[in-house]
């Protein structure tokens, strides 16, 4: 009889164990130095495409949403030591973050570009580019593209902590060229009074080769610990409901009127 009531006070705590945690609120972590995609108000909330999209998640999964402003370069060691439960950042999906968290399903994709003034000889190749100066953000796909292709051929890449410090310096002439990702640089400074007399610099860049594809990435998708299974199953749900019912390009719209930033 003991052994029976052992066996059967186990098997409860396996199924307890097996349900879906409820999320009733959820900390989403973003940057809020990434315009158009994260930015920050007036009042110092965070804005922008990341956070209206994962404020529609919330809301489809009945669920609150708290929002916590992390740098960049501490995102995943937050994330990993539970200071938040997912990252709404733009943050790219690649084998390298993949190692250490998982990620939902893509909410958006873009490719990379170089930026410079309107009318420069550049392109992004490393030949193009040996003795230049170019700006990443530290820790972005760029950089991690630029570090592996470009550096060792020559090509001098100036790293920075949040994405405007590149722009500003490629103003002012300290820098040749600006790396970043297509669509953020186009939102978030060619389209604005600052990126006046700028422009993208050759083609943009998806990736030539399979081991290019991998650095660039596979989209744009929300991190997740690993061991939050529930929480990615219910986000990807999600996201799936804002796709069909149109919600989500009433979304993208706002920020992207002419541009279909999903892809296929």
């Amino acid at each position: 009889m003991r052994k029976l009531i052992a066996a059967g006070a186990l098997l409860a705590m396996v199924m307890t164990g097996a349900q879906a945690k409820e999320w009733t609120s959820i900390r989403l972590a973003s940057e809020g130095a990434y315009p158009p995609f994260n930015g920050l108000a007036a009042d110092g909330s965070l804005n922008g495409f990341d956070i209206d999209i994962g404020n529609a998640i919330c809301a489809e999964m009945k669920a609150k949403c708290v929002w916590v402003k992390q740098d960049w370069d501490g995102m995943i060691p937050a994330l990993l030591a539970r200071k938040f439960d997912a990252i709404v950042a733009s943050m790219s999906i690649t084998d390298e973050r993949k190692a250490k968290v998982d990620f939902t399903d893509k909410y958006y994709a873009s490719p990379l570009a170089l930026f410079a003034k309107a009318g420069a000889t550049i392109k992004p190749d490393a030949a193009a580019l040996k003795g230049k100066k170019v700006g990443v953000q530290r820790g972005v796909v760029a950089d991690n593209f630029a570090t592996k292709y470009w550096e060792k051929q020559g090509v001098k890449i100036v790293r920075y902590a949040k994405q405007d410090e590149a722009y500003s310096d490629l103003k002012s002439g300290r820098l040749d060229a600006v790396f970043a990702d297509y669509l953020e640089a186009q939102g978030g400074f060619i389209d604005t009074p600052a990126g006046k007399g700028y422009a993208m610099a050759g083609e943009r860049m998806f990736g030539k080769t399979a081991e290019e594809k991998a650095v660039i990435g596979e989209g744009i998708g929300i991190a997740i610990r690993k061991q939050d299974a529930d929480l990615k199953a219910q986000m990807n749900k999600a996201l799936a409901a804002l796709r069909s019912s149109g919600k989500y390009d009433v979304i993208r719209k706002k920020y992207f009127p002419t541009l279909d930033i999903y892809g296929e």
